[in-house]
C-alpha cells in the first residue's frame, strides 16, 4: 500500500496505513486537509520541502526564506518546548522585516552548528537551554529581518526607478508614496535574491517597534489546539517499529540474561533485543504498535547484575550530607570574616533539605531513529543538536554530518531533553542497531519509565548560620551547600573550573549586602543520574536564602520586606522589583485572620523576580490564594508570553515544593506515576498577577526565573501563620498540605 502524505494547515506528514492500522481518529480530527497517495520512501519532513522555483525564493541568511507566495519561513535554531521560542523569534524577525504577522511560518532548523550555533554558548553548540533563546537572538534574528527588508527595498527601488529612501514597508506591503506604487514581498523576491546581502544594517529604534513589546498570537497555538502540531509520538514512517524498554531497577545495573520467549510469541512482536546506550543497559521489545510492544515488554523476564549498582537510600544520602555540612567546604565566596563574626551577636541556624525531583513533562521520553547504509536520521523533540548528533555519530562510526536530525515540537522538557550523554537518543540508536533490520525504530517510554529512568534535579542540603547585631542588622552569614554537580564529568565542564557554578548560583551571587559572608560547597558523587531542572541551582538556593532571611526577620521582629530593602542599597534593580511587588500586593495592608503574606526575591538567568503570595489556613491544610509576580526581564518582546512563562514557572515550582519528590529505597526509585508523584490540580491553582517592569535594556531570560521564588514565598507565608518554616521539602514530607 502506498503511503499517504497529509497536508493540512501548518502540517505535512507521512502516514503509512499498513503500519498504523489505518488512519486513526486523531487524524480525522485534524481539520480539513488534502490527502495525496504518493511516495513510498523518503524523510518525513523532507517529502514536501523542495521549493518549486528556487529562483523565485529569497534566502538572505540561514534563518529566513521568503517564497513567491509571500510566505515568510523562519528557520528556528532553537526548539519549541512550550516556552514560546518560536513566537519570540518570529517577533524579532517580523519586526525588522515589517512583515504581516499572518505571513510567518516556522520550520525547525537541522543540526548544523556552523549555521545555527547558539550565540549564548559562544556558537560552539546548537541547543536550547538556560532561558537563552530571546537573549541570544535579540540581535541576530533582527539583523536577519533587516537584511531581507533592505534587499526587498533595493529590488523595489530598481524596479520602480526611485530612491530606496523613499520606499516604505508596512505589514508585508512595499510602497512608494510618491508614485502610488505598491506590491507584496512575493513579487520582489526574484529580483531581491540577485542582490548582495548587506553587510551592515540599521536596526529600529525601540520607539518605532510595532510588534516587539506587544501581545501577538502564538505561532504554535493553532497547530497545538487543532491537533496538527507534530510531536515525536505523531511520527509514522514506512515499516516503523515501536520499541518499549525494560530498564534496570537500580542505576548502574547491567543485563545478566533475559528470557523473552513469552514476549516473542505475542501478536505483532517482531524482535526482542538487548541494548547498551551511553548511560544504561536494558532490553527492548520491538513491535508494530505501542500497545503490543508494551504488553510484550511486561512479559520479558530479566536477571540483572547489580555488582556495580547504586544501592543507597534517600535517608542514608541525607545523613551523609548532614555530616559533610558540619565541615568546611570549598570556599566559593568570601567577604569579611564570617566565622569570627558569628561568635558575636544573636545567632540563627537552619538546615534545609531538598529531594531529587523528576522533570515529569507531559510527553515522556521518546525518539525515532532510522539507520541507513549512508547515515542515520532522527526525529525528535531536539534540545541539544550538536551533542546528540556527535554522540549518535560516535556510536555508529559516522561523521556528524551523516546524522540528520529533524526537530519536532516537544510536550515539555524543563531540561530533561537536553543532557550531555544524549541518554534516550543513544538508547534508541542502540536498539535500532541491535535490531539490525534497517527499519525505523520509535522508542517510547511509559510514564513509569520516565519517572524511574533517572536524570533528576539533584538532592541538596543547605546549612546556614547568621548573626544579628543589637540593631537588628545581619552581621554574618555562612552557607554550606552539599550536593552533586550537574556539569562535573561531562563534556560541558569548563576546563580548570574550581567548582560547578550551577551548584551555588543564587547563593554565591545573592544581592544582599552583608559585611561578613561566606559560601562553601561540598560536591558529592552518587550513582544517581542528574540533570538541570527548570531554573537549575536556583531551585534550591532561592529557597534556602529567602526562607532564612524570613527566619531572621521573624526572630528579630522585623518586617520581611523592610529587612530586604535594607540589604539592597547597592542593587537598585532588585529593590525596584521588590518595591513594585510590595505595592501591587498591598503589602502593608492588614489581612483577615487565618491569612498571611509571604515574599521572596531572586535573580536567575539575568532576570529579577519578586513574588508575594497570600496563603490562608483551610482546616489542616493551606490554600495559596493569590500570587503577585513582578519581573524585570529587560524589553518584554511579547508581554503575554512573559506572563505565561511566569505563570507556568509558578505552578511548576509550587508543585515541586508541595509534593515533588523522588525518593530512593535501597537504590530503587519508589515513585512511579502521578498517583504517588502528584502535580498541582486546577482547584489548587492560585490567582496569579504578573507585572512587567518597563525596561529599555536587552531581553533576559523568562522561561525559568518564575520558578525559584514561589516555594520560599509560600513557605514564608505559612511560617507567618504557624511560626515555623518548612525545612524538609517537599511540604508533604513535613506534614504540610497545600489544598
Amino acid at each position: 500500500m502506498k503511503n499517504l502524505i497529509r497536508i493540512s494547515p501548518g502540517d505535512t506528514r507521512i502516514i503509512n496505513p499498513a503500519s498504523t492500522g489505518g488512519v486513526n481518529r486523531r487524524d480525522l480530527l485534524k481539520g480539513a486537509g488534502l490527502t495525496l497517495a504518493v511516495v513510498s520512501t523518503g524523510s518525513l519532513l523532507g517529502a514536501c520541502s523542495d521549493t518549486p522555483d528556487a529562483q523565485a525564493t529569497l534566502v538572505p541568511n540561514q534563518y529566513l526564506r521568503i517564497g513567491p507566495d509571500s510566505k515568510i519561513t523562519l528557520i528556528s535554531p532553537n526548539t519549541e518546548v512550550g516556552q514560546g521560542a518560536y513566537t519570540g523569534l518570529a517577533t524579532l524577525l517580523a519586526e525588522e522585516l515589517d512583515a504581516d504577522w499572518s505571513q510567518i511560518v516556522i520550520e525547525g532548523a537541522p543540526a548544523d552548528v556552523k549555521l545555527y550555533g547558539n550565540p549564548a554558548f559562544g556558537g560552539a553548540m546548537q541547543g536550547t537551554g538556560g532561558s537563552t533563546t530571546i537573549k541570544a537572538y535579540w540581535e541576530p534574528m533582527r539583523k536577519a529581518g533587516a537584511s531581507a527588508r533592505a534587499m526587498l527595498i533595493g529590488a523595489a527601488a530598481a524596479r520602480w526607478d526611485v530612491p530606496a529612501a523613499e520606499i516604505t514597508i508596512s505589514k508585508g506591503v512595499v510602497s512608494h508614496a510618491g508614485s502610488g506604487r505598491s506590491t507584496i514581498f512575493g513579487e520582489l523576491v526574484g529580483d531581491a535574491s540577485k542582490l548582495d546581502v548587506p553587510t551592515e544594517v540599521k536596526l529600529k529604534d525601540p520607539q518605532d517597534f510595532v510588534l516587539i513589546g506587544r501581545d501577538t498570537p502564538r505561532v504554535d497555538a493553532r497547530e497545538k489546539s487543532s491537533g496538527t502540531a507534530l510531536f515525536t509520538q505523531d511520527v509514522q514512517l514506512p515499516d516503523m517499529l515501536v520499541a518499549v524498554v525494560v530498564l534496570p531497577p537500580r542505576f548502574g545495573a547491567t543485563v545478566k540474561k533475559f528470557d523473552a520467549a513469552a514476549a516473542r510469541a505475542m501478536p505483532n512482536v517482531v524482535n526482542v533485543v538487548q541494548f547498551k546506550g551511553t548511560m544504561r543497559e536494558g532490553v527492548a521489545v520491538l513491535a508494530t504498535d505501542t500497545w503490543s510492544a508494551k504488553k510484550a515488554r511486561d512479559a520479558v523476564k530479566v536477571e540483572w547484575d547489580e555488582t556495580n549498582a547504586f544501592v543507597m537510600g534517600s535517608d542514608a544520602i541525607f545523613a551523609q550530607y548532614k555530616a559533610l555540612a558540619e565541615k568546611p567546604g570549598l570556599e566559593v565566596r568570601k567577604e569579611g570574616d564570617a566565622a569570627a563574626a558569628l561568635a558575636n551577636g544573636r545567632r540563627f541556624d537552619a538546615t534545609y533539605q531538598f529531594p531529587f525531583l523528576a522533570h515529569a513533562a507531559m510527553e515522556p521520553m521518546n525518539c525515532v531513529v532510522q539507520i541507513r547504509a549512508d547515515g542515520c536520521e532522527v526525529w525528535n523533540a531536539e534540545q541539544f543538536h550538536t551533542g546528540d548528533q556527535g554522540v549518535i555519530a560516535n556510536m555508529l562510526g559516522l561523521a556528524p554530518e551523516q546524522v540528520k536530525i529533524n526537530m519536532l515540537y516537544s510536550g515539555g522538557s524543563f531540561g530533561r531533553r537536553g543532557n550531555a550523554f544524549s541518554d534516550y537518543l543513544a538508547d534508541t540508536t542502540a536498539i535500532a542497531r541491535a535490531d539490525g533490520s534497517g527499519r525505523p525504530v520509535k522508542m517510547v517510554w511509559m510514564r513509569e519509565d520516565d519517572m524511574r529512568g533517572g536524570f533528576y534535579r539533584p538532592a541538596y542540603l543547605h546549612a546556614l548560620s547568621a548573626s544579628v547585631d543589637k540593631d537588628g542588622r545581619i552581621s554574618a552569614w555562612q552557607q554550606r551547600i552539599v550536593g552533586q554537580s550537574i556539569i562535573e564529568g561531562t563534556p560541558l565542564a569548563a576546563p580548570g573550573a574550581a567548582f560547578d557554578t550551577s551548584s551555588v548560583e543564587g547563593a554565591h551571587n545573592m544581592p544582599y549586602e552583608i559585611p561578613n559572608l561566606q559560601v562553601e560547597l561540598h560536591t558529592t558523587k552518587l550513582g544517581v543520574p542528574i540533570l538541570w531542572w527548570r531554573a537549575v541551582g536556583s531551585t534550591h538556593t532561592a529557597y534556602a536564602v529567602e526562607a532564612f532571611i524570613d527566619e531572621i526577620a521573624r526572630g528579630t521582629n522585623q518586617d520581611p520586606v523592610e529587612l530586604r530593602r535594607s540589604l539592597l542599597a547597592r542593587h537598585p534593580r532588585h529593590l525596584a522589583v521588590l518595591n513594585l511587588a510590595a505595592e501591587k500586593a498591598s503589602w502593608s495592608t492588614e489581612l483577615p485572620k487565618g491569612t498571611a503574606r509571604g515574599v521572596a526575591l531572586h535573580e536567575s538567568f539575568d532576570s529579577v523576580v519578586a513574588e508575594i503570595v497570600e496563603v490562608s489556613q483551610k482546616g489542616n491544610g493551606f490554600k495559596v490564594d493569590r500570587v503577585v509576580c513582578v519581573v524585570d526581564c529587560g524589553i518584554a518582546v511579547n508581554p503575554n508570553i512573559v506572563a505565561m512563562q511566569m505563570e507556568s514557572g509558578i505552578v511548576y515550582g509550587l508543585t515541586a515544593v508541595a509534593t515533588g519528590l523522588i525518593s530512593l529505597q535501597d537504590g530503587r526509585v519508589k515513585e512511579s506515576n502521578f498517583h504517588d508523584h502528584p502535580v498541582l490540580r486546577i482547584n489548587q491553582m492560585p490567582k496569579v498577577e504578573v507585572h512587567i517592569v518597563p525596561s529599555a535594556n536587552p531581553p533576559t531570560g523568562v522561561g525559568e526565573p518564575g520558578t525559584p521564588p514561589i516555594g520560599p514565598a509560600v513557605a514564608n507565608a505559612i511560617a507567618q501563620l504557624t511560626g515555623k518554616t518548612v525545612q524538609v521539602l517537599p511540604f508533604s514530607s513535613s506534614d504540610v498540605t497545600i489544598v
